[in-house]
């Protein structure tokens, strides 16, 4: 074999730093591109302090300044927490959507990962990440919310960074209710669990007081770590601390929270062999009649999907429509653990009282 010049080698050499710089110059370009089409509502939000994000251009997604008389009420007498399971990987491809819609609408919001992120802010819970984590994760998010953010909230609802939620409508539900109840919702399942317990990834949302026993409960030693199921878990010590699964249906027993996207619950037709039929607590309705009007959360939203059901939520709106439900707004001005009583249905078909 005939060696090679040094004339052909240098040759090669300068082809392939040229190529290897042009590269380079094309990641960067796309890497700044990207950065430049993020959405302009992050982009925007970003210079916005939390307290004035009533405040922000058109484009973002908040509550209409017009007639807001009612959900400002709601917002001051209904103080939810809102804090979001999330993980360091997930931050800037799924959180950061979260982070910049709906979670505007929370009175107090964290997001929980396994490791601080003082820039995001994320909550470090000293957890490793996967999925069987997740109970871990959830146990030391409700302490962490217990010891710094209690007396700030009434309600503490917790979601993935893969769920939406309509805040407003979370809001109007919790208002016929009291925080001092031992009481919690979500979209209900009936296995496992005597009273049933609430799909994670729709989220739920705990009362001042449920939270107050959750915590107790691994004080005293009542609830442990049992599984890595993170709902089945959080539902098991609910029953054993008393608390009681309430239900989250409107006034016309639709369902309100939604265990998948609002394009599956409206357009699937989930076979009678599938695990929802046998897992759902209430009959399971396909179509247009699945979901209440005023629907709480859906599960399985793709990151940009957030912003755009952030604007069919606060935005867009058919002129002259008269809505076609609704219902009237009660508050729970009662303090007390004295409610009036109201009969529940086990899923076992036996019945029980809530006070409510």
């Amino acid at each position: 074999m005939a060696p090679i010049s040094f004339k052909k080698y240098w040759m090669t050499f300068n082809v392939g730093f040229f190529v290897g710089i042009i590269m380079i110059s094309f990641l960067n370009h796309a890497i700044l591109e990207n950065r430049r089409h993020m959405p302009k509502a992050i982009r925007a939000w970003k210079q916005v302090k939390p307290a004035e994000f009533q405040r922000v251009p058109d484009f973002s997604h908040t509550r209409h300044t017009a007639n807001t008389s009612v959900t400002d009420d709601l917002f001051h007498k209904v103080r939810v927490l809102c804090w979001i399971m999330t993980g360091p990987n997930n931050l800037e491809t799924k959180a950061i959507h979260v982070k910049y819609s709906w979670t505007r609408h929370c009175n107090v919001v964290l997001f929980m990962s396994s490791v601080n992120n003082e820039t995001f802010p994320t909550v470090g819970l000293g957890t490793k990440e996967g999925r069987n984590q997740l109970y871990w994760k959830t146990i030391r998010a409700f302490h962490y919310v217990h010891k710094h953010h209690l007396d700030q909230a009434d309600w503490f609802l917790k979601a993935d960074d893969d769920t939406y939620v309509v805040m407003d409508n979370l809001r109007w539900m919790l208002s016929k209710y009291s925080a001092n109840q031992s009481i919690y919702f979500g979209k209900r399942f009936k296995l496992f669990v005597r009273q049933g317990y609430m799909s994670g990834g729709a989220g739920y949302v705990l009362s001042k007081k449920a939270v107050k026993k959750f915590v107790d409960g691994f004080r005293t030693g009542v609830c442990k770590h049992t599984t890595h199921v993170e709902d089945v878990a959080l539902g098991q010590c609910m029953e054993k601390m008393g608390v009681l699964p309430g239900d989250s249906r409107d006034t016309i027993s639709r369902e309100t929270f939604h265990p998948f996207s609002p394009e599956a619950h409206l357009t699937y037709q989930f076979s009678k062999s599938d695990w929802y039929w046998s897992y759902s607590l209430y009959p399971i309705i396909e179509g247009p009649q699945c979901c209440s009007d005023l629907a709480i959360s859906f599960h399985y939203v793709d990151p940009l999907v957030m912003h755009m059901l952030e604007y069919f939520t606060y935005h867009l709106r058919p002129y002259g429509y008269k809505y076609r439900y609704q219902p009237t707004l009660s508050f729970n001005e009662q303090e007390k653990d004295t409610f009036t009583q109201e009969k529940h249905v086990n899923p076992n078909g036996s019945s029980s009282v809530i006070k409510k």
